[in-house]
This record gives C-alpha cells, structure tokens and sequence, in this order.
C-alpha cells in the first residue's frame, strides 16, 4: 500500500484573550453541551464528521473504550445544530497542569461552508478557558492547544488562526494511504 507525507500543525492559545471570536452565523444555529455521555452519538458525530478527511483511528475503539473516555472528568462534547439537526461538534479534553486540548472539532460535510465553524470553535475555545467552572477539582485552564493537519478540511488552518490559534509546532510523518470510510460504506466518493 502507498503512503502519503502528512504535515500536523500545532496551534495554541496562551491566555483567554488570545480569543478572536467569530460572528454567529444567521438563522437558528444552537450549541448545546452533550451532558449524557454516549458512545453511540459520540461515534456518529465523529463518524459523521470526519468521514471525509479519513479520522480512522476510533472507528476501532469498543464501546467500553467510547464510554471511559467520554467519562473521564472534564471531558465535555459540544454540538452544533442547525435548525434541530446535528452540524457538527467540538470536543475538549482536559490534561494535565490547566491545559485543555480541543481533540476533535469540525463539521459534517453538508454543513461547511455555512460560517458555522468559525461560531462552534470561538464557543468551544470560549468552553476550554472555563472548562474548570464546570468541573470543580480541575486546574483553571492555562493553556488552549488543538493539531489540524493536511488531511483536514482547506479552511480549517484559516478558521484556527482567525481565532487567535498560533502556531508551535509543524511535523511531517508518512502514514499509509486508506480509503475514505465516510459514516458508513460508500458515503463518500474516494
């Protein structure tokens, strides 16, 4: 099997108000916090979402695995709906020493192009710098970091440093070539 150069970008905000947060998009776009831990909507919307730009490396995990993650404290899932119908989400996912990592976040294909990323990462961003409000017990967060690389989305480097992301750090790693899963088997032409 081929493989293919991949560059990973690391993006950080060091203070709150590193922040530049984007305008919300028009019409009835609600972000709404997944309270109820789920592997089964977890796995959909990570499915859903990254089906296209080959997110892989769950699609093996167990349901127990999807539950323990989703249970750890401070892990917090945060969705996007447009007009009552799931768009898109950001996960955070708290280390340790007050640094929050933004682990997933990105939208299902049928919704990009519609100025909700920007609005959903401001909002996710805004949730990592309070995540320990939430969570009694966790460090006040110190640090916001997340990682895009080239097989994401062509705006998702544009939407993270128009919201005050910097870069730190830039690799490049060969990895296989695997065919696009999609949400399911076909979902997606490639």
């Amino acid at each position: 099997m081929p493989n293919i150069a991949v560059t990973t970008w690391s993006l950080e905000q060091t203070a709150p108000t590193d922040l530049l947060p984007a305008q919300a998009p028009e019409g009835d776009v609600r972000i709404v916090r997944s309270e109820v831990p789920s592997p089964e909507f977890s796995r959909f919307l990570y499915a859903s979402v990254g089906g296209d730009i080959l997110w892989v490396d769950r699609l093996r995990w167990t349901y127990a695995q999807w539950q323990a993650h989703l249970e750890r404290p401070g892990v917090e899932t945060w969705v996007a709906y447009d007009r009552g119908t799931p768009a898109g989400y950001v996960e955070l996912s708290p280390q340790d020493d007050g640094v929050v990592e933004i682990e997933y976040f990105g939208l299902i294909p049928a919704f990009r192009g519609r100025r909700i990323g920007g609005h959903l990462l401001s909002y996710g961003a805004a949730r990592a710098w309070d995540l320990a409000e939430r969570w009694p017990g966790l460090a006040q967060t110190k640090r916001v970091w997340l990682h895009t690389c080239s097989k994401d989305g062509e705006h998702a480097m544009d939407n993270y440093l128009r919201r005050g992301f910097k870069l730190f750090d830039t690799k490049v790693e060969e990895e296989a070539v695997v065919a696009t899963p999609g949400p399911w088997s076909g979902a997606y032409p490639g």
